[in-house]
């Protein structure tokens, strides 16, 4: 993985190729770069951002140097990174590839701000037949406050206990040294900060950041070829819900979420109890309330006061973003996903130093994205230390 953050001495190319040259040379055992056979290269901007078009499967090829590889360019909102892995591990598992590729990689902060977002358009669904949210301002923030003020409603849930998941992702980014933000906030910063869209204020929301991450996949009998201490790939599944916001039955669920974590626990035999840690798609900082009970980590309407009791603190009962999250790490949407699956393998292989390590009972880990035009899609991979 690079750094994430606004990398404007680097372009897209100088990513990708940093991420992929990285991931080469971590193979404890060592790799040859041309045994990869497959790659499925997540990229979700089309070029909308930074004028570098809709990149085709050979751009990826070409940049590693690896024209024998196939490629498949994958764009599914905001879990395109984690899509772009769970299609690399069917690639595998299907039994046609032995060791395959999975890249994410975003340019989001080359243009200003206002263009850049307007370049981004918004994800509430079109209603005359294209996608005229951009026009009337339902962007992510206004979406992510139509679940905010519900939860706030049925709930209880305050400013306040949304300011908690940001004050705990900062915390978390100030020890990661590939985070886009790297310091903490209050809960009052948090209040103080500019309302962007009432009841979430500048701090609850993730940054547009830059990045790229990537992981080698390989059949998990030919595993101990290539290390000592796999990762294994126990569950994978996407699921989806309505595009629009009035087809829709809840506002404190995200269907595609509840849908995408109930079949790869299916998948893997397990359940959230088993879980150790847990990096989940916190946009804005309501987003990982509804995530953790949409998960099943916790049940409806309690996810505010575990929150609170620090459970989900990094020493707590179950670490949920160690990483920083989309809050604090960033969100360079393609490459946020692999980023997650990055953090979560240093994670399993206990590879942090000092407080930056979780620690861990079962080894078994869960990562998680939602978005698309009203967060109506979803991916989660489940990931451990033993097949």
């Amino acid at each position: 993985m690079t750094r994430f953050g606004e990398l404007f001495d680097m372009s897209f190319t100088d990513m990708v190729q940093e991420a992929f040259i990285k991931c080469v040379k971590s193979v404890d055992k060592g790799i040859d770069p041309r045994d990869i056979e497959a790659a499925w290269f997540g990229q979700w901007s089309g070029g909308g951002l930074v004028g570098q078009g809709a990149l085709s499967g050979s751009s990826l090829a070409s940049i590693v140097g690896n024209l024998e590889m196939s490629v498949t360019r994958t764009e599914n909102g905001c879990p395109t990174g984690s899509d772009a892995f769970r299609n690399a591990c069917l690639g595998v598992a299907s039994g046609v590839y032995d060791v395959v590729l999975a890249m994410g990689a975003e340019k989001m902060r080359d243009k200003p701000g206002v263009e850049s977002l307007i370049a981004a358009g918004g994800g509430g669904g079109g209603i005359f037949g294209f996608h005229p949210s951009w026009v009337l301002g339902t962007g992510g923030p206004v979406l992510g406050a139509l679940y905010a003020t519900r939860q706030m409603h049925d709930f209880g849930y305050s400013m306040e206990d949304f300011a908690r998941v940001a004050v705990k992702n900062h915390h978390n980014g100030t020890l990661c040294p590939y985070a886009h933000y790297r310091f903490e906030v209050s809960p009052q910063a948090v209040l103080d900060s500019p309302v962007v869209c009432w009841p979430l204020h500048l701090l609850d929301c993730c940054p547009q950041t830059d990045g790229a991450a990537c992981a080698i996949l390989c059949r998990a009998d030919q595993a101990k070829r290539y290390t000592d201490k796999p990762v294994y790939v126990l569950g994978s599944s996407t699921g989806l819900d309505h595009q629009n916001n009035w087809d829709k039955t809840s506002f404190t669920e995200m269907a595609a979420t509840v849908r995408a974590s109930r079949k790869a626990f299916q998948m893997a035999g397990i359940g959230p109890d088993d879980l150790d840690i847990a990096e989940v798609h916190d946009c804005f900082s309501n987003v990982e309330l509804l995530d953790v009970e949409d998960i099943g980590i916790c049940r409806k309407g309690e996810a505010a006061r575990a929150l609170a009791d620090g459970e989900f603190a990094r020493d707590g009962r179950l670490p949920v973003n160690p990483s920083g999250g989309l809050k604090a790490h960033g969100h360079p949407i393609g490459a946020t996903g692999l980023g997650q699956i990055c953090e979560i393998y240093w994670q399993l292989r206990e590879e942090n130093e000092g407080d930056r390590q979780v620690r861990l009972k079962n080894g078994i880990a869960l990562q998680h994205n939602v978005g698309g035009n009203s967060f109506s899609v979803s991916c989660v991979n489940i990931l451990s230390r033993t097949p």
